[in-house]
């Protein structure tokens, strides 16, 4: 087995937004810090950085922030943007403040567009980040959809096909499954992440989608107890299930 990376106990909190390195220092010498149940009185010593950290280290007498590699599942409230540096609500606020702060910085897996609500993934891990959104993954995102007019009937096999295109692209859109719960509302079930693909989907189809709702991302589900604006860390096992 690997040894855990190790690190400066006062760059480790810097990098995970609680102050500076000097702050951090002054933090440990006023007895703020403990590990074990210790007073860790100089962080200038250097620990291994494991995933049992946040169970042992404490600040202020609060649990430690979970270390890097850390992966967030958020329900995605309505008019939320998916950026670090736009104007208006962002995603990350509803993240705690400090987490802001963090190196390397959380960001989100894939976006949701400002009116599109549902489970949405951030992380600060690149390479999952990358393993998520690569186009050879073909990992499936399904929406549900309500719709401004009843669906005609044909627009399952048209989706399905893998020869409809869209308005001011060269390559078709991979097979898509389409399952109608009403006359205006469907689940839609897509591999890929084009521009605002389900809106432009329903609207070569002469509709105009009305509300748009992530409900699952690979082997991942929305759970039912998670209301907008909250979220979990997911573990190991859940991370798997991505791509299961």
């Amino acid at each position: 087995m690997a040894k855990p990376p190790t690190s400066r106990v006062d760059k480790l909190l810097s990098s995970m937004g609680y102050g500076s390195r000097n702050e951090m220092l002054q933090l440990a010498k006023a007895g703020r810090i403990t590990l074990d149940g210790t007073v860790l009185s100089d962080a200038s010593i250097r620990i291994p950085v494991t995933p049992d950290l946040p169970n042992r280290m404490k600040i202020d007498g609060q649990p430690l922030d979970p270390v890097a590699g850390l992966v967030i599942l958020l329900h995605k409230p309505l008019g939320m943007t998916c950026s670090h540096k736009e104007a208006g609500p962002l995603v990350y606020d509803s993240l705690p403040p400090r987490w802001r702060q963090r190196s390397p910085a959380i960001s989100t897996i894939g976006r949701l567009d400002k009116q599109t609500t549902g489970l949405l993934l951030l992380t600060d891990d690149g390479a999952l980040l990358h393993r998520v959104i690569s186009p050879k993954r073909h990992v499936a995102k399904t929406y549900h959809a309500r719709l401004a007019r009843p669906l005609t009937g044909s627009e399952a096999a048209l989706f399905a096909s893998g020869d409809m295109m869209l308005e001011g692209e060269a390559k078709p859109l991979a097979p898509a499954q389409l399952q109608v719960l009403s006359e205006t509302e469907a689940l839609l079930t897509v591999t890929e992440g084009r521009y605002h693909q389900v809106r432009r989907m329903f609207a070569a189809t002469g509709n105009h989608v009305e509300d748009l709702h992530r409900v699952r991302l690979g082997g991942l589900s929305l759970p039912k107890s998670l209301s907008p604006g909250q979220w979990v860390l997911l573990d190991e096992d859940q991370i798997a299930q991505i791509f299961s």
